[in-house]
């Protein structure tokens, strides 16, 4: 295996040379723009990483990795619509650069663009990759629902938290592992094997993402810091808050994400507050690290060498130490 700059650079170049500038510009002008915003790239370098973990070609996963990538950013631009988010990775969303109507088209196309990619594979990779691919992305648009209905309920349970974020985010990251798994021929254990570990770390990344929502720099997170408190959104610090506070707080936390004010300084820093005083922000990096632990628990059983088996330890760590 080589390092994670290694799959970065490989990606990149892909991604450049295989996105092609094309007619109408008003479609695919858009679609350049999302992909152009960078971000971790996390999960096509998980793709090409799994791939080469068990002896195949990384190449060869070149393009399952980019259908994930642009079904990701596809389901980012759609994301930002309904949350009506004005910035994605310190940029304009697709929908404020443009308007609604573009970002829903662009984003279409590239769900069907993410789908095009597995037709460069033999047929009985291709069916086993769609066939994930359909089930993953069908699993996410249930996530995103069950994020939208959350808002409106009274009766969100951690449990029903995880299992959105299971869904929302985490099931694409056990995907994204899998299809480099299926491309170099792993067997069916080692599949679900390092689906379960990219599932794992999928749910401790997004814990990850929540807290850093809350506590993260301005300057490096890229997106609204406090963006989901301005939501209203019922995360794992939110829910963890209302089950430790005291009643006054309790009540004070309710009504903060019963009002969306014009000004939400005030808003952000008196749930921040909370969160951190209740033992909630504690027990959301407790989570994570609980979460990133089972993840790795799950590698002693790939029938992989222990130096790929430590790569793949040492790249959950580094995403579980990030700022951004």
């Amino acid at each position: 295996m080589q390092n994670i700059s290694f799959y970065h650079t490989a990606f990149i170049d892909y991604l450049e040379a295989k996105i092609e500038v094309k007619e109408p510009a008003s479609l695919y002008d858009p679609i350049h723009y999302i992909l152009d915003l960078g971000g971790k790239r996390l999960r096509p370098l998980l793709t090409l990483m799994t791939a080469d973990a068990f002896n195949g070609d990384y190449k060869e996963a070149l393009n399952a990795a980019l259908s994930v990538e642009i079904f990701h950013n596809f389901s980012l631009i759609h994301d930002d619509i309904m949350d009506d988010a004005p910035l994605r990775r310190g940029k304009a969303t697709v929908h404020e650069k443009w308007d609604i109507n573009t970002g829903i088209l662009s984003g279409d196309a590239m769900l069907i663009m993410a789908y095009q990619l597995f037709e460069y594979y033999e047929a009985n990779t291709f069916q086993e990759l769609a066939k994930l691919f359909s089930k993953t992305a069908l699993q996410v648009c249930e996530g995103q629902q069950y994020d939208m209905d959350f808002e409106n309920r009274d009766d969100v349970f951690v449990a029903d938290y995880l299992k959105m974020i299971e869904f929302k985010t985490a099931v694409l990251v056990g995907a994204a592992m899998k299809m480099g798994a299926i491309v170099a021929g792993a067997s069916n254990k080692d599949q679900d094997h390092i689906y379960e570990f990219g599932r794992l770390l999928g749910i401790a990344f997004q814990l990850q993402d929540d807290y850093l929502d809350a506590f993260g720099d301005p300057k490096t997170f890229g997106k609204q810091v406090g963006g989901d408190i301005i939501e209203n959104k019922k995360t794992f610090l939110f829910l963890k808050a209302l089950e430790f506070s005291n009643d006054d707080d309790q009540l004070q936390l309710q009504h903060l994400f019963g009002i969306n004010p014009s000004d939400a300084t005030d808003k952000i820093e008196t749930a921040k507050q909370i969160f951190q005083s209740s033992g909630s922000a504690d027990a959301t990096r407790k989570e994570i690290e609980n979460y990133t632990k089972q993840a790795f628990s799950v590698l002693d059983e790939l029938s992989i060498p222990e130096d790929k088996k430590e790569m793949l330890k040492q790249f959950g760590h580094d995403l579980m130490n990030r700022r951004v």
